[in-house]
């Protein structure tokens, strides 16, 4: 009898012990986790992407995209590299390199391999095993990084052939094994077939033993949304079904048109929104091939939103509305380490040290703002700037003027989420249209270029007009 007893109370707690597992996400795990169809990441904090797809891999030199993309509010960069197949591979000093800039700008590095794009469909593309090799290959650069980084193993990687569609689920479920048996433990993205789209819902109706099939259960399903999309009730259907699912879903592209229709951005970003659901616009600058229209920023510049921009950016639900950087940034403590001096944080230059330590950063406290000033890149008779206003006082602020003076002779060549101008050492910034209001408790960023000569001091004193700071 008091077997009987002792089993049934060793079942009972290990019952309870599995409910409370099963329901409580990871805390001070090694990066993000997965919990209940949810992303939390390693302070335990649940985590909703808001970014765009930055292409990297055609455009090693445009490195300043990184802190530009900040600067307009996202929390998460997509970032396409290649795998050697199709395209130029990144090696593994530049895959460290991409991390270091997203930490840099406190951004969540997505790492896609892109060479898989459509395969069966496409002569070029190659199946998912090779871009595991790929990983692999540059795994000293992303072990150690599982706070900051997610792989996505490959992008849309099949087309719309119906006898490789077939072998989504085994092929992708035998790419997780693979990058978990070598001693990956990310949080794993995989994207769906049909070129993103899963209109035939084969990752739809094997999410789950994909899912199963990670030994981590650190998987989550992107679907991209274009043509096939093009209604409320499409989106709503699909994205519920994995919600309902428990099963961790992302909108991981997305555009406001396209050549195969028209997908419903507004029902995208607000159906997310409302389920708490990332989404990763596609793209940033560089596009070709007759879909130009999907550029956010004419030229790789910040200062030229296009209305795809304005719209992802500034937009309801867009994401300066909605994204919140991911806590393991909280405070600023977090430095990046970029060892690499070859690769240029601005276009024209040729080389780099963006690293940004403590000692390149101002946090003087005047009234009710903070103001953070951060040198985010630094080259040769250049550097890329970023300035913080946090309102911590009582009431909100509409509208404001910053005022500083530079001590070395720096001057500004450009500058947006801001105006600005400058006589002399004095700069004054006043507001954009889209950074004039700051809540109680909130904040805003702009970002500058600008130039410097012999010393590069950081500005300590900062003004901002009683006007708007009151």
């Amino acid at each position: 009898m008091r077997t009987k007893i002792a089993l049934a109370a060793s079942v009972a707690l290990a019952v309870l012990i599995s409910v409370l597992v099963a329901v409580q996400p990871a805390q001070a795990a090694a990066g993000f986790t997965v919990s209940n169809g949810r992303l939390y990441d390693a302070n335990g904090n649940e985590f909703v992407m808001r970014g765009v797809s930055h292409a990297h891999t055609w455009y090693p030199t445009q490195t300043s995209a990184f802190a530009n993309i900040k600067a307009l509010g996202a929390n998460t960069v997509r970032v396409v590299l290649a795998t050697g197949a199709q395209w130029a591979k990144n090696d593994t000093a530049d895959v460290a390199n991409v991390v270091s800039l997203c930490k840099a700008s406190k951004l969540i590095c997505v790492l896609e391999a892109h060479d898989t794009t459509g395969y069966g469909e496409a002569s070029a593309a190659v199946p998912l095993d090779k871009a595991v090799d790929y990983w692999l290959s540059v795994k000293s650069a992303l072990v150690g990084q599982e706070k900051y980084v997610i792989v996505n193993i490959g992008n849309e990687p099949y087309g719309n052939n119906a006898a490789t569609v077939a072998n989504w689920a085994t092929d992708t479920a035998n790419a997780i094994r693979r990058l978990r048996s070598n001693g990956f433990e990310h949080t794993i993205m995989v994207d769906a077939p049909n070129w993103g789209q899963d209109w035939s819902f084969t990752m739809r109706d094997n999410a789950a033993t994909v899912f199963a099939a990670d030994t981590q259960k650190n998987t989550v399903f992107s679907i991209h949304m274009y043509g096939v999309f093009d209604t409320a009730a499409e989106i709503n259907d699909y994205l519920n079904r994995f919600v309902t699912a428990k099963l961790p879903i992302v909108v991981g592209e997305f555009g406001f048109n396209h050549s195969d229709g028209n997908p419903d951005e507004d029902t995208i970003m607000a159906t997310t929104t409302s389920l708490r659901i990332g989404y990763l616009g596609w793209s940033w600058s560089g596009n070709g091939g007759g879909v130009e229209y999907l550029d956010m920023v004419t030229s790789f510049n910040p200062a030229q939103l296009t209305s795809w921009g304005e719209r992802i950016f500034n937009g309801a639900n867009g994401i300066r509305a909605t994204s919140k950087e991911a806590s393991v940034y909280a405070g600023g403590t977090t430095s990046p380490s970029p060892s690499r001096s070859s690769v240029s944080p601005s276009p024209s230059r040729s080389s780099a040290s963006p690293s940004p330590s403590r000692s390149m950063m101002s946090d003087p406290v005047i009234g009710p703002c903070k103001v953070t000033y951060t040198i985010v890149g630094q080259w040769p008779g250049g550097f890329q700037g970023e300035v913080k206003i946090a309102n911590i006082g009582t009431a909100a602020i509409n509208g404001w003027d910053l005022r500083w003076s530079f001590a070395n002779g720096q001057a500004l060549n450009q500058a947006w989420g801001a105006t600005y101008a400058q006589s002399g050492a004095t700069v004054v910034a006043t507001n954009a249209s889209y950074t004039a209001g700051i809540p109680v408790g909130g904040s805003v960023s702009f970002g500058f270029l600008s130039s410097w000569n012999g010393t590069n001091a950081v500005p300590t004193s900062f003004a901002l007009d009683n006007r708007t700071c009151a």
